[in-house]
């Protein structure tokens, strides 16, 4: 069985708003997440940067000096509607449109159809509506949703109805520290036979979430990268990339606002901070896994009645 990775970030992913702060999404570069795939062992991955694709094709070029690993093209596209992941792809698909219009654009590349954490109540997913839709296949095992609820209905989900999606386990890397945990089980070992594997409904997700330490490793590693690369801007020795958006937005910022960062990151890299960042954002998941759980039953009746009325209508 082959082993693939089909949900990975770089710092091409641009970056995130949390409130009135603006952190990286990542600071790994598609190399490094070719090389990391190669040590997970990995036969295929697909770099799935937000609402671009410059860097799969960077990593897709770099992976052809191995041949031990295959590298897709992939995004993770924003939609009005939630998320979702065009694999095989030939160009960027543009973000803010429609769900369905983007699924329309991503068929016409030849590509595949992959809901990422459909259930999240913390992420954007397409939840419910998924299931009406051109879908190939969804994650039940999502590396970035250690709570107790997300993978677990999704799952539940999928196993109410076998045969009808691929079952997807990707571990949503922005970090080298969150990969390895998870990943997509497929008969053969190429790229092509994971694309077959998933038209086939053959995939098998396997694995758990990357742990919090994992998540922490990750926070710290963004704050102190993206302070790294401030400090080269500041220097004058930053350099624009094609698509690079983070790079773009640190070369956009005037200097007070640069020097502000650095001093934010290296104070949340402390590690009083860090703890209590982890400590509430844990206390947090948890508590909205508890609340979630209680309407398993209520939640699962309506996918029921969603998917019969849809098969009805089909007839």
């Amino acid at each position: 069985m082959g082993k693939a990775d089909t949900h990975l970030h770089t710092q091409y992913s641009g970056y995130s708003k949390l409130g009135v702060m603006k952190f990286p999404e990542s600071v790994i570069s598609p190399e490094m997440q070719v090389d990391q795939g190669r040590k997970n062992g990995m036969d295929v991955i697909a770099i799935t940067d937000h609402d671009e694709t410059r860097a799969a094709f960077i990593a897709q070029e770099y992976a052809k000096r191995y041949d031990d690993i295959e590298v897709i093209v992939g995004e993770e596209i924003t939609t009005h509607d939630g998320e979702v992941i065009g694999l095989f792809l030939n160009e960027r698909i543009p973000e803010d449109l429609p769900i369905g219009e983007t699924i329309d654009i991503i068929r016409e590349q030849g590509g595949l159809v992959i809901a990422p954490h459909p259930f999240s109540y913390h992420v954007f997913g397409l939840k419910e509506q998924m299931l009406v839709m051109d879908v190939d296949g969804f994650e039940t095992i999502n590396g970035g949703h250690p709570d107790s609820y997300s993978n677990k209905f999704a799952k539940i989900v999928m196993d109410r109805y076998p045969g009808r999606w691929a079952e997807m386990s990707g571990s949503d890397a922005h970090s080298l520290y969150t990969s390895g945990y998870n990943w997509t089980e497929f008969e053969g070992t190429t790229a092509e036979d994971f694309r077959k594997s998933i038209l086939n409904r053959t995939t098998k997700a396997v694995g758990m979430p990357a742990p919090v330490l994992g998540q922490v490793q990750w926070s710290i590693e963004v704050a102190l990268g993206g302070a790294k690369l401030i400090r080269k801007a500041l220097r004058g020795q930053l350099v624009q990339e094609p698509d690079d958006h983070l790079v773009e937005k640190i070369l956009k910022i005037n200097d007070l606002k640069k020097v502000t960062g650095i001093l934010a990151a290296y104070a949340y890299a402390t590690p009083w901070m860090a703890g209590l960042a982890t400590v509430l954002s844990t206390a947090w998941l948890a508590k909205g896994a508890r609340r979630m759980n209680a309407q398993i039953p209520q939640r699962l009746a309506e996918v029921e009645r969603i998917i019969e009325e849809y098969d009805a209508g089909r007839i």
